[in-house]
């Protein structure tokens, strides 16, 4: 494994490097823009998320000698270019939304300003972050919703590779989500973790009963008991007699709706009316919302938080909106394509928030300053100037801030925005 990040890209990227360096229009000042052209069907808002990942890995896109090598190996691009690679570093800027904000369709989530050549390297490595965290950030804040206040832990790292199971943690806490499986992500990010154990612990043991006194007596009694792999009533008897304090007990499957009933029912019977009931098997936020009137203390989400319940990528693109022609005049450039237009030039946006503090509107302007109302928010801030990253939003304080920011702009949205039936983006986007 070579260590860089640099080769997180796609070979088309290289070969319009060279072919711009030989046509003398690599180092154009650009302007190229992040957003989607249309929210997943049915889905009212997204969440950004991945900023702080894109952050640390860009101070890693660099090509070193090995790199380099392998290039050259592979004939990807000439001799001349790979000197200019030996050379890279980012040394433009890049804004936009902040991480855990609210984004709709065509929101200018992100902008990266620089020239053609520095900023073309990174499109693969910005879309693919921002495509799979924005994903699962925006279907978790949709579960902590129909969670309503009760725990949420992410569960989801045997569902995806390796690396996109600390990212999905990761995301998954920014909307809202209390805990995660996954010790990576609680390590690289401050995340908390937490955990019971699996079916297959149970079966090991001689008995269900000798397996809860192994678990009891290693972690005490605020531990959680797995008790559906042969009868749940035989095992929450089991369980209580063995620990009349036990912190909760956890259901993976059967009807759950109805034995949550029965075994909060069984459990305040026993006088074990402070153990608390965790249910998982295949969650997902209409499963959470069903679950609403039962007597339900957390949720443990796996498949579907990890791959975006049903809508496995954020839709993102990278577009070149302007750039500096030799006249020194900037141009507005915008692709016509059938079903793939946008609007071209450098844009800012703001949050329109009514005396109330609810969003009305997001506007959208191009090339020139919104005119601000009394109580219209911001949604640019900067992440890179002249190459130099602001460490604001990196590593595990970046991480929490991205999670009270999410807090922040989730709660400014209109009620009617945290319905899960669908229906049209929360508020309506206005480009002037």
């Amino acid at each position: 494994m070579l260590n860089t990040a640099a080769l997180l890209t796609d070979r088309y990227e290289l070969t319009m490097l060279q072919a711009s360096r030989h046509a003398g229009t690599a180092d154009r000042r650009c302007v190229f823009e992040v957003f989607t052209r249309h929210l997943p069907a049915g889905r009212r808002y997204g969440v950004v998320a991945g900023t702080g990942r894109l952050l640390e890995l860009l101070k890693d896109f660099r090509f070193d000698s090995a790199t380099l090598d392998w290039l050259r190996s592979e004939k990807v691009v000439d001799d001349q270019t790979l000197v200019w690679l030996a050379n890279y570093k980012f040394s433009g800027n890049i804004s936009g939304y902040r991480e855990g904000e609210i984004y709709f369709a065509n929101s200018p989530v992100l902008t990266v300003e620089s020239t053609f050549a520095e900023a073309i390297l990174l499109e693969t490595l910005i879309l693919s972050i921002f495509n799979f965290d924005s994903s699962v950030a925006s279907a978790a804040s949709r579960m902590v919703s129909a969670a309503d206040g009760r725990f949420l832990a992410e569960m989801g790292s045997r569902r995806v590779s390796e690396h996109g199971a600390v990212a999905a943690a990761r995301a998954a806490y920014i909307a809202g989500f209390d805990a995660t499986s996954n010790l990576e992500a609680g390590r690289s990010w401050g995340l908390a973790t937490m955990g019971t154990s699996a079916h297959s612990f149970i079966l090991l043991h001689d008995s269900e009963e000798q397996a809860f006194k192994a678990q009891l007596e290693t972690f005490g009694e605020q531990t959680t008991l797995l008790v559906d792999t042969f009868d749940i009533e035989t095992a929450v008897r089991k369980a209580i007699s063995l620990a009349p304090n036990l912190g909760a007990v956890r259901l993976d499957s059967g009807d759950l709706a109805v034995e949550v009933n029965r075994v909060r029912a069984l459990l305040d019977s026993l006088g074990a009316t402070k153990t608390k009931i965790t249910v998982t098997n295949d969650l997902d936020e209409f499963s959470i919302a069903a679950l609403a009137a039962a007597p339900v203390d957390a949720y443990g989400v796996g498949t579907s938080v990890a791959t975006g319940s049903g809508a496995p990528t954020a839709g993102f693109v990278y577009k070149l909106v302007s750039f500096e022609g030799s006249d020194g005049q900037w141009q507005s450039v915008a692709k016509k394509s059938s079903q793939k237009t946008n609007v071209g030039g450098r844009k800012n946006a703001v949050r329109r928030v009514n005396a109330q503090g609810v969003a009305t509107a997001e506007v959208i302007a191009s090339e020139t300053q919104v005119v601000h109302d009394a109580n219209d928010r911001e949604l640019t801030v900067s992440f890179v100037r002249a190459g130099q990253v602001n460490p604001e939003f990196m590593g595990k304080s970046g991480t929490a801030l991205a999670r009270a920011h999410h807090k922040v702009a989730k709660a400014e949205l209109p009620i009617q925005a945290l319905r899960l039936v669908r229906g049209d983006a929360a508020i309506a986007t206005e480009f002037i």
